[in-house]
């Protein structure tokens, strides 16, 4: 029990004597003389909570006995006041350039404001999604922002994050069973204008490489690809679709689908990756990129350009959608935005043309 704020124990020499190798703690001080470590605490803030007798007298005690504050104790000991100024971040796959971009733009609009970021890779794994969740909840983040794994079909653990009153703001790969904050690129868009580009520049068979159904940025992709097909009054062949969203996927179903009776002269891929996959294979099958083949990725990574020829491809400025997330979810935690309000935004894409398209 802390002592009252008005009394000064008087203490003998014995009581007086401390551990001189152990860091002096606001505990330490606060039994020194006989206070409690609220008051302490106050008085090395300059809280005007406490008188300015007994406040010079903690800091003059603090400043003797070299006392230098547990930034991280403080941080906890406050946390369910107020929340420490620790952002959650979920990342599916460090490796890919997307994602890193994503959190570099995170880490530097919450340095910006006074945040800091605590990472953790979902490596797409859904049990491991949930277990990072739960750690972030009790390391007391202030907010999280999440792109949802691949495997995560069910959303419970999101929910009850809500449920707890802590801000959750998605992005590129949002769950759509969560009604919550998002920042996504316009994916349709993206799709659409790049097949366009195919299509006014030549190719009438264009396969389409994409990831499972269930992530909203592979219905979006799938869509502005279907629809640039039908608008340019082409026929759209299910049997061009394909599930296949990383290189060795594409290096392993090319060589068939480049032997089909009439293969295909184009290709949209969901990501860079997997469009450097099918250009490598189809230049090692004899294939001329642009000339027989064109080809056009999603993503515009450090990859695009060390390829030979050179990726076109869809740029997805994951800088800036990092930026938006981090912006959202500190406005919610101070209290700009509404904890309960639903905030959208999409970033916009552009087509970088380069030399793997006509």
């Amino acid at each position: 029990m802390h002592h009252s704020l008005c009394m000064i124990h008087n203490k003998t020499a014995n009581q007086m004597t401390m551990d001189k190798t152990a860091p002096l703690t606001m505990k330490d001080i606060a039994r020194e003389l006989g206070v409690s470590v609220a008051t302490v605490s106050r008085a090395l803030k300059d809280s005007p909570r406490i008188s300015p007798e007994r406040r010079s007298m903690i800091q003059e005690y603090a400043r003797k006995h070299n006392f230098t504050p547990n930034v991280i104790a403080e941080s906890l000991r406050y946390a369910r006041v107020q929340p420490m100024k620790v952002i959650g971040v979920i990342i599916p796959e460090f490796t890919h350039f997307y994602f890193s971009s994503v959190l570099a733009g995170i880490e530097e609009e919450a340095s910006s404001r006074g945040y800091r970021v605590m990472v953790a890779q979902s490596n797409e794994q859904y049990e491991r999604e949930v277990r990072i969740c739960q750690s972030f909840y009790e390391n007391k983040v202030c907010g999280i922002i999440v792109s949802q794994a691949k495997d995560t079909l069910q959303y419970d653990h999101f929910l009850k994050l809500q449920d707890a009153g802590l801000p959750l703001v998605f992005y590129d790969r949002i769950c759509t069973g969560v009604d919550a904050s998002r920042v996504v690129v316009d994916d349709y868009m993206g799709a659409f204008n790049a097949v366009s580009y195919l299509i006014e520049t030549g190719c009438t068979r264009i396969a389409f490489y994409g990831s499972q159904m269930n992530l909203e940025i592979s219905k979006n992709r799938f869509n502005g690809y279907k629809d640039a097909i039908l608008k340019h009054g082409l026929k759209f062949d299910p049997s061009l679709t394909y599930i296949c969203d990383n290189r060795d996927d594409a290096e392993a179903i090319t060589p068939e689908v480049l032997n089909k009776d009439v293969p295909p002269n184009g290709f949209f891929a969901i990501n860079d990756d997997t469009a450097i996959g099918i250009l490598y294979t189809a230049k090692r099958m004899g294939f001329r990129v642009p000339e027989d083949i064109s080809i056009c990725g999603f993503t515009n990574g450090q990859r695009a350009i060390a390829c030979d020829p050179m990726l076109t491809t869809v740029e997805q400025r994951g800088k800036r959608v990092g930026e938006e997330a981090a912006s959202i979810l500190i406005d919610k935690v101070e209290g700009h935005i509404d904890r309960d309000q639903v905030v959208k935004r999409v970033v916009r894409t552009k087509l970088i043309v380069r030399g793997t398209t006509k």
